[in-house]
């Protein structure tokens, strides 16, 4: 470990202003502010394998930090947070427990604190960095392999900064991906992956069970019965969008992109709208609807192909317009809602409303909170307003792992990922602003 973990750590109260200098002194020497405990560790015991874990400096702050600080020691952690973030510190790096440092304060119950809500600010700025740096078709990666250790390893006792032509170079150490052998095996995983391909999933058989739809080989959870509750919500928001100062409007259309077991389109159906659309792309799910007569339904229009296409017609074709859209679809990501967006502001009417199967980043609480904000942000920019109701998720969500005791039943038990392991739902709700 070295001094800056060690400062990191709070090991002499009270916590004051030189914890601040010192690490501002370590960060302009040149140390990296994702320098970790595993490289430093194994730097000193010879050890030339690449560390497998990433316990930053922003961990051990997260891990150390004294439930019982004063007001001035937390705003002193707090600048140290501020300082580190603004030299790089990554924000959702995981340590040898597999915990960011937004999730060591959430298991500390301290995610009411400003360190954490500094974390959730990082990780909205990260984002929107990334986005930025996309455009160009940049990789930016940071890599400590080539630290030269022994610069650092004593800097309190010589006290002389390094020149900025050194600590520019230290840094700033920016290179491409090294590994490319395991850069081409980490594509081809995701190509093979239906949850994060959606070429794949489309061509990938699904199985309906009692509770679950599933991909038949892999037995991935596409959708399950313990969204019920949220799809009420859902509905319930989609037909919000069908009163006018009150009123109900004359002609009511709602539209469905992703029908899964469906639920939500089900709960639609038993409330006779004008007009229900239902888009669909993938073959199992459509043949589903076949069978169960849906294409029958009076008042039912089934949109079969990708959202991307068969919603552009409907803009294009700008004769239907709705009340309610509701999106919940998968092997799609967040890019592909931005894409959703430009189209919901061309065929939701100015009293509708906008919602969407929120699952955003929900295998970690840190994340989740990080995607809650670029929603309202990015909705912001099309003229939408975005609120969120929040509500517990039921108990057999949160429990992973199996204990073979009947009251910790997990509703993943025969599921390969959960997609699922937050505390609580934001359920989003979207209008126009003058509205």
């Amino acid at each position: 470990m070295s001094d800056l973990h060690e400062l990191c750590g709070f090991q002499t109260r009270p916590i004051g202003s030189k914890y601040v200098e010192d690490l501002k002194f370590y960060l302009k020497n040149g140390i990296p502010a994702t320098y970790t405990i595993e490289e430093a560790y194994n730097y000193t015991h010879n050890i030339e394998e690449e560390p497998t874990t990433t316990t930053t400096p922003l961990h051990i702050i997260c891990s150390h930090m004294p439930t019982d600080a004063s007001n001035e020691e937390l705003d002193i952690i707090n600048q140290m947070v501020e300082i580190l973030l603004e030299y790089g510190a990554g924000w959702c790096l995981t340590d040898i427990n597999n915990e960011t440092p937004g999730c060591i304060l959430i298991r500390r119950k301290l995610n009411d604190s400003p360190i954490y809500k500094q974390i959730v600010s990082a990780g909205v700025r990260a984002e929107l960095l990334l986005r930025k740096v996309s455009e160009y078709d940049m990789e930016i990666i940071e890599d400590t392999d080539d630290l030269n250790h022994e610069q650092f390893e004593s800097l309190k006792e010589d006290e002389e900064p390094a020149d900025e032509e050194h600590k520019e170079e230290e840094s700033s150490n920016i290179s491409d991906i090294t590994n490319q052998q395991n850069s081409g095996q980490l594509e081809e995983n995701f190509k093979n992956d239906p949850s994060g391909n959606q070429e794949t999933y489309l061509k990938t058989k699904l199985e309906y069970k009692d509770d679950a739809l599933v991909t038949k080989d892999r037995k991935d959870g596409v959708m399950m019965s313990w969204e019920t509750d949220l799809m009420r919500m859902g509905c319930d928001s989609l037909f919000r969008g069908a009163n006018i100062e009150g009123k109900v409007d004359d002609e009511v259309n709602i539209l469905n992109i992703g029908f899964g077991m469906g639920i939500i389109d089900t709960m639609i159906n038993e409330k006779n709208p004008t007009k229900q659309y239902i888009c669909e792309a993938h073959p199992d799910v459509l043949a589903k609807l076949r069978h169960d007569g849906w294409y029958e339904k009076p008042n039912v229009v089934i949109l079969e192909g990708r959202w991307q296409e068969q919603l552009n017609k409907l803009l294009s074709e700008g004769n239907v317009f709705f009340n309610g859209i509701y999106y919940d679809t998968y092997s799609e990501h967040y890019e592909d809602m931005l894409e959703l967006f430009d189209i919901v502001v061309g065929i939701l009417k100015p009293h509708g409303v906008f919602s969407f199967f929120n699952g955003l980043g929900a295998d970690r609480q840190v994340v989740y909170e990080v995607y809650k904000q670029l929603v309202e942000m990015d909705l912001a920019n099309y003229g939408l307003v975005c609120k969120f109701e929040q509500i517990e998720v039921p108990e057999s969500t949160l429990k992973v792992e199996d204990t073979n005791a009947t009251e910790n039943k997990s509703v993943w038990d025969d599921i390969k990922r959960a997609y699922w392991t937050c505390p609580t739902y934001y359920h989003p709700e979207a209008r126009f602003m003058d509205v």
